[in-house]
């Protein structure tokens, strides 16, 4: 990825000769909702949690190559990961955690439309998160469990690990107008870090989010 970062800020100097620069400096915000989940291993039976997402964007697009518009984008939002446990046979059961982060993906911007108009896009490139703070929900008689393989272990379990980074990528359309810049993504993170410890001697050798994330931007354009 720190490779692929190298080639992609090199872009507009390598083709120079053949592309067509921009200098394009875009600000605005964003937001959405997360249907989020967590790779446990041991594993938890789980359904998604919603969360919500929201903060700020900054977009510059250097060039125009052929039908390709090259750019990077980097955002500082809030956003809300977790897991909702749900067991078919016991119903009644309720287990919920909502852990609260600041996330900054730094991405790739790739774009194929009209400079004025509709554009297809995908993002894709690293992403780190800095944990805030978490709440939990839980309801039923967990006792009744003492006697299955289900695993309890993360319920009473603080967080290990506050860094999380991982790989972020998505796709979306943008209409480009002159009052600003309207955009709809869809975006998926993979987390590599593990949120709980997971050495050896740990109860968890997995603990990582997955994260899908549905949401809408606003940007307005500094320089064209």
């Amino acid at each position: 990825m720190f490779f692929l970062g190298i080639i992609f800020v090199a872009l507009p100097s390598l083709h120079a000769q053949v592309g067509e620069l921009r200098q394009n400096f875009a600000l605005g915000f964003n937001g959405g909702v997360n249907l989020n989940s967590v790779s446990f291993s041991p594993s938890v039976k789980q359904k998604n949690l919603m969360g919500i997402t929201g903060g700020v964007t900054a977009r510059y697009i250097s060039e125009r190559y052929f039908k390709m518009i090259c750019g990077a984008q980097i955002e500082v939002n809030f956003s809300q990961h977790g897991w909702n446990e749900y067991y078919k046979d016991y119903p009644s059961l309720e287990y919920t955690r909502t852990m609260n982060y600041v996330e900054i993906p730094f991405l790739a911007h790739l774009a194929f439309g009209k400079e004025r108009g509709m554009q297809f896009f995908i993002h894709a490139g690293p992403q780190i998160g800095f944990f805030l703070s978490d709440k939990y929900t839980i309801g039923g008689d967990w006792e009744e469990l003492s006697n299955t393989n289900i695993v309890t272990e993360q319920h009473d379990k603080s967080v290990d690990n506050k860094f999380d980074y991982g790989i972020a990528g998505g796709a979306g359309v943008e209409l480009r107008t002159k009052a600003g810049n309207f955009i709809l993504e869809g975006r998926y993170y993979y987390a590599l870090s593990d949120f709980y410890a997971s050495a050896k001697k740990d109860y968890f050798a997995r603990s990582a989010h997955g994260v899908i994330t549905a949401k809408i931007t606003y940007l307005f354009d500094l320089t064209k």
